[in-house]
């Protein structure tokens, strides 16, 4: 009976030593990242759960309001509001046209670099009787600043009979400033 307990205090022992000591053992297994200002947030999308390190410096995103101006041919040819969306929708009030000739399109876009994102959106052109008369596809291949305050690049507007056949083919450059709520 001795030797059990005396073998029970060993092991005991054993362990609290081992305990008190655990917290100074040191792998390196991820000690580099133990060390960087970040934060853990879950993965979205995962079926799991599952951690991922997110850096507290996020890039820039072209998700939000902006005001645009088109540029061709060195005038001014259009300016509006433009909201983009973190759903990959894209909404357009333009200025230049009369809300009874339709000054709004609705597009989609996806980010096709760091800083680049592409725009594809259409438009219904109507006259002042408000009937129908064209398609319009505008195009854009925007550059975000490194900032995020400020895009450019170019853009091309087709507008199409209802039959499909092109009216009217226009290139130039959008810019757009950011909207803040200051």
């Amino acid at each position: 009976m001795k030797h059990r307990i005396r073998g029970s205090v060993l092991s005991l022992g054993a362990v609290i030593v081992a305990t008190l000591a655990a917290p100074m053992a040191n792998a390196g297994c991820g000690d580099a990242l133990l060390k960087q200002e970040s934060s853990w947030l879950p993965r979205p999308h995962s079926g799991a759960a599952s951690l991922q390190l997110a850096s507290l410096t996020t890039a820039p995103s072209i998700v939000g309001m902006w005001d645009v101006k088109f540029v061709s041919g060195g005038k001014q040819i259009d300016f509006g509001y433009s909201v983009w969306h973190s759903d990959g929708t894209e909404f357009l009030n333009s200025g230049g046209r009369a809300p009874s000739t339709q000054n709004y399109c609705l597009g989609v876009w996806k980010k096709t670099g760091a800083l680049t994102y592409k725009l594809n959106h259409l438009a219904l052109s109507y006259d002042t009787s408000g009937t129908l008369n064209a398609r319009v596809h505008i195009r854009e291949l925007v550059t975000l600043s490194s900032s995020g305050n400020s895009y450019s690049g170019p853009f091309t507007i087709n507008a199409f009979d209802l039959k499909g056949k092109l009216l009217q083919h226009v290139t130039g450059t959008i810019t757009g400033k950011r909207i803040t709520v200051d």
